[in-house]
């Protein structure tokens, strides 16, 4: 798989969800990959979609799955969206004991780990386990809910994250997932993220494939200069 330099994932947690097969395709050839959040009523106050629903979608298209996890225990659930094709599969740091052995078992299991920080945990104390995983997922709202307002002073984090990825030459992408539109993704790749999720500002649009290439194009210019 070719991966390109930015990624924009859109998060069907803004679709139409009597739709959602005809939602995703919407996408399909101008998005990176598709994010999926996955709250459970506990870990965070909202109830969404689980692995059933993943598993059904995952006939529907090609777009790599970026499921999120907002979900109490994740080291039991987790791998299970890895054996039903996740490409890429975050949990957060908040709900696990053992990020790298979690990590390691999602490798295992044929997927990306990838690991998040919420809005009120400090990323210092998870740096040093950053060569563990493939994703840094930093929460740019409180997690649980779309359609908040963009933080930018989150975006410390992301300046953080970016400097020790730098300074360690590691392989990693730093996402943002929260209040990200036209108006606040440039703010996020000049902080130094390379994968952006975005929900309303894609499926609130009238034409959803339009506004992942017009964040696409927003998001290079803020890294290039151009």
């Amino acid at each position: 798989m070719t991966v390109p330099p930015l990624i924009i994932a859109p998060s069907i947690l803004a679709a139409d969800f009597a739709r959602l097969a005809d939602e995703v395709r919407a996408v399909e050839h101008a998005a990176d990959w598709l994010h999926v959040d996955v709250m459970d009523n506990h870990f965070v106050p909202n109830l969404t979609i689980g692995l059933p629903v993943v598993q059904s979608l995952r006939a529907a298209t090609q777009l790599p799955f970026d499921v999120h996890l907002m979900i109490e225990d994740p080291r039991r659930w987790a791998p299970g969206y890895a054996d039903a094709g996740a490409y890429n599969v975050t949990f957060h740091a908040e709900a696990c004991d053992d990020p790298v052995a979690l990590a390691k078992d999602l490798r295992s299991a044929g997927a990306k780990a990838g690991l998040a920080i919420d809005r009120d945990t400090p990323i210092e104390p998870y740096l040093d386990l950053l060569p563990s995983f493939d994703t840094l997922l930093i929460m740019t709202i409180k997690a649980g809910f779309g359609g908040q307002r963009f933080i930018p002073q989150l975006l410390d984090k992301v300046r953080a994250a970016r400097r020790h990825v730098a300074s360690g030459h590691l392989e990693l992408r730093i996402e943002v997932d929260g209040g990200i539109a036209a108006d606040t993704i440039e703010q996020a790749a000049a902080a130094g993220a390379d994968a952006f999720v975005a929900g309303t500002a894609v499926y609130g649009a009238d034409d959803p494939a339009e506004a992942v290439r017009r964040l696409r194009g927003l998001a290079e210019r803020a890294t290039t200069g151009a």
